[in-house]
């Protein structure tokens, strides 16, 4: 494994600093100011689900939860019988009715982005 393997495996705030996130995320709102930037990483201890082919999204803030889900799962080709949760903010399920727009209010970070985990059993107590 070549060291830009092991890069692309860290969780991207460890990949790039505070500010220059925070400038990414102010650039794209400048220029998108109806879409939402969600970073969506796989869980660290996930084996059974692969991994995106991308980590960043720019999601319409009127796409539901479950919209996004259905979006997240194609991009991953699960079968419907596997089972895949989307951790919003390393603390909870949001509710799948809710608009991006909605849990991007409660929940995105200090940097601008909404951070979520996915992996293929609920991690609550772990």
């Amino acid at each position: 494994m070549s060291d830009s393997d092991v890069k692309s495996t860290r969780p991207f705030k460890q990949r790039k600093s505070f500010v220059s996130r925070r400038d990414e995320v102010a650039g794209i709102r400048a220029k998108f100011p109806s879409k939402i930037p969600v970073i969506v990483e796989r869980y660290h201890k996930e084996k059974d689900l692969p991994l995106l082919d991308k980590t960043k999204f720019l999601v319409p803030q009127e796409l539901t939860m479950s919209q996004f889900v259905t979006i997240i799962r194609n991009r991953m080709s699960l079968s419907s019988t596997q089972a895949f949760y989307l951790i919003v903010n390393n603390k909870s399920l949001a509710s799948m009715s809710m608009t991006m727009a909605e849990v991007y209010k409660e929940e995105k970070d200090e940097d601008g982005f909404l951070y979520m985990v996915y992996a293929s059993q609920e991690m609550f107590g772990s």
